[in-house]
């Protein structure tokens, strides 16, 4: 197994820049909707398998699957649209790079509401909501101790 050595400093935006950037070079542009849940996954599957969260910030449990708030508004602009900010690719650790090249060859030839599906039907995103229902907002925060368990529990 590679172990990910956590970078303090490792932005989300730097994360999300190169799911971004990967995307394009595989052919698709990523709406802010795919890149939400693309950013769950890479840090779901980092807490699952290296035991290490890929940034502090936590995701919230959006009416449209896990959402991390500062790339959310980030791209807010462009709404469904896709992203089509002039971004460059990040200079990152080769292990991580590796890491979010899988989380791309497995989940980027899922569509955008494929995968809106599927955080709804895991247990963090569901934990998460508790009581409230699937139209109703809420900012409830997804606990990284259950997304490492429930990803761990599937690895």
């Amino acid at each position: 197994m590679v172990t990910l050595a956590h970078d303090p400093n490792l932005a989300p935006t730097e994360v999300a820049n190169f799911l971004i950037v990967e995307s394009r070079e595989r052919g698709e542009n990523l709406t802010n909707l795919k890149l939400q849940k693309l950013l769950f996954y890479a840090d779901a599957w980092s807490l699952a398998l290296h035991k290490k969260e890929l940034f502090p910030e936590k995701f919230q449990a959006w009416v449209h699957g896990p959402v991390l708030v500062s790339q959310y508004h980030r791209f807010k602009d462009f709404k469904w649209r896709p992203i089509t900010s002039d971004i460059a690719a990040p200079d990152m650790p080769a292990k991580l790079i590796k890491h979010l090249n899988e989380i791309v060859d497995v989940y980027g030839s899922e569509t955008a509401v494929s995968l809106e599906l599927m955080t709804h039907r895991e247990k963090p995103w569901i934990e998460a909501r508790g009581e409230t229902s699937p139209s109703e907002p809420s900012t409830a925060q997804i606990s990284k101790a259950t997304t490492r368990a429930f990803y761990g529990d599937m690895h």
